[in-house]
């Protein structure tokens, strides 16, 4: 038996090849010697792991740990990224609020490591409307915006309606009592009135800039039919 069935992980490599993407390491409730074995086999190789808490990762040694770009706020690591998109469209990560920064900071720590261009437009919560709109400029210079917000989640709307761009909206699962660990984020921003918003999981930061790659390559393809 190799040493990839043993840790009883059978790695997609071919991902990439047949969508673009490469297969990533969701890190939450693996068991620690599966984790520690996947940590020392790609320390060298781009592979993305997300959902990685900062105790757990420090369980690892020193030595192996150094080989590592790890982001304590959005639980991301990685040894190496893949290649620069070499394109000129970017995505802006626009949140509402500095607790939905571990989410918000998945998205762009993983199109970063994906090789595309972001920008972070944090704490930009619709209760304080100007602090939206005094970004709004800047915001639609991007090509894709990735929308993050949790409670009643009004930002979705509010920028859907505000921007021409492709939006892809994460709820979070941060509020009070009836917020329900973001089901009613997530609620919200499916009952958009703002056409043309598209709505991923909970707390799914890593899937929204997996759907903003997908769509950035489509600006990758145009631009070389063109050149």
């Amino acid at each position: 038996m190799d040493k990839e069935s043993s840790a009883g992980v059978l790695f997609d490599h071919g991902r990439d090849k047949r969508i673009g993407l490469p297969e990533a390491v969701f890190c939450l409730g693996k068991p620690w010697p599966i984790l520690l074995d996947l940590l020392e086999r790609f320390q060298d190789q781009p592979v993305l792991f997300t959902r990685l808490e900062e105790e757990i990762f420090e369980k690892a040694p020193l030595t192996l740990r150094q080989k590592y770009d790890f982001d304590s706020i959005s639980r991301t690591a990685y040894a190496q990224t893949q290649s620069d998109q070499g394109l000129k469209a970017s995505v802006a990560v626009v949140s509402a609020g500095s607790a939905d920064a571990p989410v918000a900071r998945e998205a762009g720590r993983t199109l970063g490591f994906l090789g595309y261009q972001y920008a972070m437009y944090e704490d930009s919560g619709v209760a304080g409307l100007w602090r939206l709109t005094d970004k709004l400029e800047e915001i639609n210079k991007r090509q894709v915006i990735i929308v993050v917000a949790g409670l009643d989640a009004a930002l979705a709307s509010v920028l859907g309606g505000l921007t021409p761009c492709p939006v892809i909206a994460v709820p979070t699962s941060v509020g009070y009592g009836l917020a329900r660990g973001g089901m009613s984020a997530l609620s919200s921003m499916l009952l958009s009135c703002a056409p043309g918003v598209t709505v991923m999981n909970i707390d799914n930061g890593y899937g929204a800039a997996c759907a903003a790659a997908r769509i950035l390559r489509v600006f990758g393809q145009k631009d070389n039919l063109g050149a």
